[in-house]
This record gives C-alpha cells, structure tokens and sequence, in this order.
C-alpha cells in the first residue's frame, strides 16, 4: 500500500517518526553558531571532494550514540526528541482543566490514560480481541471469508508514520481524486497481506533475509502459543507459507511506482471476471464500497493474483493468518508479554534496536496518530506563531520566484512545455504551519479504560472518514500530514505542498539565522517539495492534476535520459556490503534532491538583492549554504534498519542525499574540488534538469 501512498503524497523523508518540535535557540550550547551550521561536526581531515556528508559530519559521526530505543538519529531525531517532550506535555496536560465529556481534550486525555494504564491492559488480557477472534472462528465458507476480509479493508493515509500501515490487511483503501477525472474522488485499491515490511523479506536470496524469514517463524509461533492456540508451530508454518504465496502475487516497488501501470479504473462488476477467486459482491459490500461505480485496481497483476489465493489456499489457512494478523496487530495494546515479543521481532530484530521506547513516547506517538488534529490544534496555540507563518510564507513565495526564473532559463525546454510548466507552478497551491479546516472528532468513541479499543475505533473512524469523500467534492485544501509531524510532503493530485508547523524550526529554519543556513537545510526542502511537482511522477501530472503527461516529446526525451544519468550515478552507491542503493526506486525523490538543492541555491542568492555574502567563522556563503545542507542529513542508522529501509524506502539512505552536491556546479567552486576527487564529476555528467 506504501507505494501508492509515495506517488501520490511524496514526503521529503520515509519514516521519520516524529510529529512536533519546540524553537531551540541557535547557539553553540546545541550545536549550532551564529552561522547556522555545526562547526564542531565538521572533520577537516576529509576532503569535501572525496566524500562530502563525512566532511560535513564527520566529528559528529565519530561520537555520535543511537538511543537504545531508536533505529537511527540525526537532525530529524534531534527535532523529534524535543517533540516528545513538548507533545507528552500538551497531551498530559489536556485533561487538567477537567475538560467536558466528548470534548477533543477530554477524548485526548482518555486515550493517553488508557495507554498508559498496564494494569488494566493485564486484566482485560485478550478481551478486546474477542469479537474479531470469534469473527474469524466462525468462518465457514468462501462467502464468509470475503465478508471477513472486506470488513477490515483500512485506508492507508498517513504519508510517514512506518506503524500506521495496513498491510497486514489483504488490501488497502487509499482515497483521493481520479487519475484522469479530478472532479472527483475514486477509491484505489492496493495489494497487502503480510507481516514483514515487503515482498523482498520472503523471496530474496540475501542471507540475511533468510535469517529474517527463520526468526519471523519464530515470532509467529510465540505469539500465537501467549494466545494459547493449539499446533502453533504448525498454524505458523501455514501463516508464512500462505505470506509467501501474497509475497509473489504482489508487484515490485518499481513496478508499482509506475503510475501508467496503476491507472486501471474496473467497475465493481468487473472485479469477478478480471480478478475472479474472491467473492467480490461480498466483499465491497462488507467494505462499504459497493455503490462505488468504478475501483481503481492500482496494481492488477497483484489484485488478481490475491484474489485467486481466496480459492486456491485452504480456509484454515486463511483463517490461520487472520488470527494471528489480529494478534500482531493489536500486540502493542495487548498485555506485556505480546508487546515484548513484537517489539523482540519488529524492533530488535528486523530494526537491530535494543531497547524498547518507554510507554509514555509510544502512548505519545498512538495519540498524535490517532488523534492527529486534535493534538495538532494545541501544538500550533503554543509552539508556531504568526510571525513564524508569515517568514516561511515568504521563503516559498523566493522559492517558487527562483523556481520560475529558472524555466525561462533552461536552453533545453521547447517553448509548449515552458508555458505547461509555467502554468503548474502558478496554480501550485501551499500549505505552511497547519490545515485551514480542523477535524471533527466528535463521532469517535473513546474510553479512558479501553486502550485497544480506542485504537480499533480510530482506525474504523479513520475509514468511514476516507469512504465519506466518496461522496464528496474534491477538496484540494486537504492536508495529509498533521501540524506536529516533522515532515514535508508534495500532493500531484491537488498539485499542493504541506510543509508542518513542526519541520519550521531550528535546526531546518530559524527567522534569526544567517540566510544561508536557512536556504540550504529548509529551503532545500521547500525546493525539494516544489520540484516534486516536476519530477518522473510530478512530470505526469498537469496543473488541475489529472493524469496527463505534459512535455513535448523531446523535452521529455531529454527529461528521462537526465533521470537514467542519476538513476546509473545512486546505483554505484553501496549501502552495506554488496547491497547497493537502487537508483530506479529512489529516482523521483533523487531528482527532488538535485532541483530542490538547485532552486534553494538560486534563492539565497536571490535573496542577497546583489549585496555581496558576509563571512561568518571564516566560511562564505556559499560554505554555509552547502554545509547546511550536508548537515540537514546528518543520520547514523542501525544496518538492519538501512536494510528494511533499501528494500522499501523510495528515498535513498540520508549519507547518499547529501552527496547531492555533486551535481552543483557551484558546490565545486566553494570547496575547491578538484578532477581525482571522489565525487569529483566531469560538468557533462552532472545531472542538471531544473
């Protein structure tokens, strides 16, 4: 489901994890100088040229410790940890003036009250499980199978957050506006099914995906035997064969990101003879979709294959896997024996974390999911003011300025595709800080003294929220991303941009701060955001978003040999011994990198109005604008965390974005890189598309 998520809601950063930040003071106590970089993780005794994210970092790496309870840090995390803090505050702190029952801060306070209360979680035991559980017993037929797995189809919709996925879920649900009708909303349907990240942990050859396989086994068994289920050993043998068969039905991520593949609008009577096994009828029914006219099938050759594996796989089997996806679903909610034995496979295992975070950060982290908005209005009250707004605002307005410049430039673009562009960037539409329009949870039930349950309504709000648009105008105002997510994200399909109060703080930004520093780390991703919208995928994508490809074809010829020069420059990347990065699945956030960086350093000198750049800790401009950049990537991961992140991340590992200088022409000036260098690239092999 994550794949259709990344194309049509492209976030700066996968997996970040993290939702809000306080203003830190720039000064040398957190690392930072009046310049806005971190002098002190410079290592001097590297060459820019040779390797410039180690030059950038490289006293910083040398010390640097990964949290026990973390899989990587870095300037994200150093954005988030602050968040935890100021977050667990607001949220701590939403039931003390005794709020009114069914108000959003009374409903806050009782989520977090009902994650925090283990004692209760001991008791209810496997309770809240129940109705599910005796959902699936009474299985007895194809017909109620198709009832059963219709009624849990999810939406997959937060465009960050790793824990939020459904995948566990034979399909996903993801609403939005048509591919080719943007009037309206369409439902797209998504392959999923399994318990392990992606397709690759089944089926790839690596030694260290067998030994994932091996130890997943392992997992099924424990937790179906804490839920006392007799022959665990030989239902888990079912569970990861029955994956295994999802795993190969399913499309490749590359594959799945090709967004000519996905446009396949199927009525729902077309579903039984293109993709017969399933009892489809059923099916939509128990999701809620049959009245819908037509599905998008975004990945067929999956949809079909999955569908045949209803028929052709025994009952128990999937009877077998739906038990232990409701297990492994609820485990974090579930008494702590569960917890600990999918946070021992999920985190140290598939992560290589030691350590478990403490409840309150995972009670922090489920209310800002579960409650996003709600949460979200008490961030932006205390922690982004006006004048905050009002500065990035006009950050965006150099940016797309630069951007548009930048167009009337470029010797290569014919003059048809000049004015398309033109046309896209105006009707751009970007959203800073928060939503202009909160949302209202006054439907969703929450009880101070169910956890799990609270979890399970959320999730069914979340639904019928998402099917309810159906029906709905198209609003192309709608946010994806919450105001305390510290993330960015381009929308194609409402040809938009949502940039999160939280990513509007130091490190990233800060109205106090050279201008340099500010255009290399935030302006990098405003630019990076904007160019999405020009990308592989953006390219496909015309002003209103309908799926309509707008280049002439030798400007597009000319596009796509550029993409395959990055796609050969990512692929020479090696992550981890013998496992490389894959420069076709990272290509569209690839090319984000080298426009955004591109456009960023366009605007900074824009924004100097021709006054020469002061030299500030004996660094010019230029050195600070580059530096910032490098640092805005500063990351230390865990090499089972960089393995899971190669096989479904489309962005590449942070080390290799900020070698994204190298395609800058200007960045070989401000350090002096010299032909021999490492990074050193003959002019003609430098990637320049926007």
């Amino acid at each position: 489901m994550r794949q259709l998520r990344w194309i049509l809601t492209t976030a700066v950063l996968c997996g970040a994890n993290a939702w809000a930040a306080t203003p830190m003071p720039m000064s040398p106590a957190n690392g930072s100088s009046p310049s806005g970089i971190d002098p002190a993780g410079i290592d001097h005794s590297v060459k820019p040229g040779d390797d410039f994210f180690r030059y950038a970092n490289g006293d910083w790496l040398k010390t640097a410790q990964i949290p026990a309870d973390r899989s990587s840090t870095g300037t994200f995390l150093k954005v988030f940890e602050q968040a935890e803090k100021d977050t667990a505050e607001l949220i701590r702190n939403a039931g003390s003036s005794h709020p009114a029952a069914g108000s959003s801060a009374r409903k806050i306070a009782d989520y977090y009250a009902a994650w925090m209360d283990t004692t209760a979680i001991e008791q209810h035991g496997l309770t809240p499980l129940k109705p599910e559980l005796a959902q699936i017993d009474a299985i007895a037929s194809r017909q109620d199978l198709a009832q059963v797995l219709g009624s849990r189809l999810r939406a997959d919709v937060d465009p960050v957050n790793a824990t939020n996925f459904h995948t566990e879920n034979l399909f996903g649900l993801f609403v939005a506006q048509g591919l080719q009708d943007p009037s309206r909303n369409i439902a797209y349907l998504l392959q999923g099914g399994l318990g392990m990240p992606s397709r690759d942990y089944y089926l790839s050859d690596d030694p260290h995906m067998a030994a994932f396989r091996a130890k997943y086994q392992t997992y099924v068994t424990a937790l179906l035997k804490q839920a006392g289920i007799a022959d665990a050993e030989a239902k888990a043998k079912t569970v990861i064969d029955l994956e295994t068969k999802i795993a190969k039905a399913q499309e490749s991520l590359v594959d799945s990101q090709d967004v000519h593949k996905a446009n396949n609008l199927w009525r729902v009577t077309d579903f039984a003879q293109k993709a017969p096994g399933l009892d489809w009828a059923t099916y939509f029914k128990a999701a809620g979709l049959d009245g819908q006219p037509q599905i998008d099938a975004w990945q067929p050759v999956a949809i079909t294959g999955l569908s045949a594996l209803t028929v052709s796989e025994p009952l128990q089997a999937w009877k077998d896997l739906l038990v232990f996806h409701t297990l492994d679903h609820g485990a974090a909610l579930l008494p702590q024996a569960y917890a600990d034995l999918s946070f021992d496979f999920y985190g140290r295992t598939l992560q290589g974390t030691p350590a478990q975070q403490p409840r309150w950060k995972r009670a922090v982290g489920a209310t800002n999911v579960d409650l996003g908005d709600a949460v979200g209005q008490l961030y932006v009250k205390h922690y982004f003011p006006a004048s905050s707004k009002a500065a990035v605002q006009q950050l965006v307005k150099n940016l797309i300025a630069a951007f548009n410049d930048r167009i009337d430039t470029l010797s290569w673009m014919t003059p048809a595709t000049r004015q398309k562009a033109k046309a896209k960037l105006v009707t751009l539409r970007v959203g800073v800080g928060y939503p202009e329009a909160w949302r209202d949870y006054d439907s969703l039930e929450i009880r101070a003294n169910d956890p799990l349950g609270n979890h399970l309504h959320a999730e069914k709000f979340e639904y019928a929220h998402q099917l309810a648009k159906l029906s709905q105008p198209v609003d192309r105002g709608e946010w994806w991303m919450t105001p305390q997510t510290v993330n960015a994200v381009n929308l194609p399909l409402q040809n938009a941009l949502n940039f999160p109060a939280a990513i509007l703080q130091p490190p990233f930004f800060d109205p106090t701060a050279d201008a340099a520093a500010n255009y290399g780390a935030i302006g990098a991703i405003i630019g990076h955001e904007i160019s999405h919208s020009f990308d592989n995928t953006g390219a496909e994508f015309d002003a209103e978003g309908r799926l309509a490809n707008w280049w002439t074809p030798a400007d597009l010829a000319h596009f796509k040999a550029a993409g395959q020069q990055l796609v050969h420059q990512f692929d020479q990347y090696q992550a981890l011994p013998g496992l490389h990065v894959n420069g076709e699945q990272t290509l569209g956030e690839n090319i984000a990198d080298v426009s955004g960086l591109t456009i960023a350093y366009l605007a900074y000198h824009k924004s100097l109005d021709g006054k020469p750049a002061p030299v500030i800790g004996g660094l010019s401009g230029d050195q600070r604008f580059f530096l910032a950049f490098g640092q805005a990537w500063r990351s230390k991961i865990r090499d089972d965390a960089l393995r899971q992140r190669l096989s479904t991340d489309v962005h590449a590992p942070a080390d290799f974005r900020a070698q994204t200088v190298r395609n800058i022409d200007a960045w070989y000036t401000a350090f002096d890189v010299k032909s021999g260098e490492k990074l050193y690239l003959d002019p003609k092999d430098r990637v320049k598309i926007w």
